[in-house]
């Protein structure tokens, strides 16, 4: 067992198409199951637990890409953004204009991602699509934040269909923001990202256009909690 998060990390390098870009999901994890990854070539690692993120970030290498992909409170500011590079989980107004002052306040610019509700449980964060269009049309309001690209999870459910529904509503919207980015003159130009999928329906997200897909079971196994 001893190699099997090496194994896990070689086969979906050699399954994922050289443009989607493996989130490993490591929180409940150990920092030595991070290190079996990253010895294993693996560099971008997900964290959804401020100070679990910051204990990592202080032993593990420096060259360790961080990704926040859970729900960030604007008091733990502190403890994420000097480590992350993205905060993929931008969930409110409230949280962006957050880590906009704290980019202006630290001479920081933070690459984010903007969390779309596009699961049926209610239970899921996220912005509506209006809400989403409203603040990109105001993007160059944040002169601190960078905002990359979407953000969703699917309805956690084995029926496909309501899978694929769910993932061409955020492809849909990213795809609408892109024709018309002379309406929005504060995203960048590569603006688009998209990172979507988990270990159940990660195939299903690759095969619709997901750049990034954010896999934890399939690489250290269940949740250590």
């Amino acid at each position: 067992m001893e190699n099997s998060i090496a194994e896990a990390i070689g086969k979906l390098k050699r399954e994922l198409p050289s443009n989607v870009k493996l989130v490993a999901v490591s929180k409940f994890h150990p920092a030595e199951a991070v290190m079996e990854a990253y010895s294993a070539g693996q560099r971008v690692f997900g964290e959804s637990r401020p100070q679990e993120l910051a204990a990592k970030a202080a032993v593990l290498p420096e060259d360790i890409s961080w990704h926040f992909i859970g729900h960030l409170q604007t008091n733990k500011l502190k403890l994420v953004l000097p480590v992350a590079a993205m905060v993929e989980s931008v969930d409110s107004l409230h949280l962006l204009e957050a880590i906009d002052r704290w980019g202006r306040e630290n001479g920081k610019v933070i690459q984010v991602l903007l969390e779309f509700h596009i699961a049926s449980e209610d239970t899921k964060q996220g912005f509506s699509r209006e809400e989403i269009l409203d603040i990109v049309s105001k993007a160059g309001n944040y002169g601190n934040v960078c905002i990359s690209g979407l953000m969703g999870m699917a309805t956690f459910t084995d029926d496909e269909s309501v899978i694929r529904k769910d993932f061409a509503k955020l492809v849909a919207l990213r795809d609408e923001i892109r024709s018309g980015q002379e309406k929005y003159p504060g995203l960048p130009d590569d603006f688009g990202i998209l990172s979507f999928g988990m270990t159940h329906d990660y195939r299903i997200a690759v095969e619709m256009g997901a750049d990034m897909v954010r896999i934890g079971t399939l690489i250290f196994g269940e949740r250590n909690y």
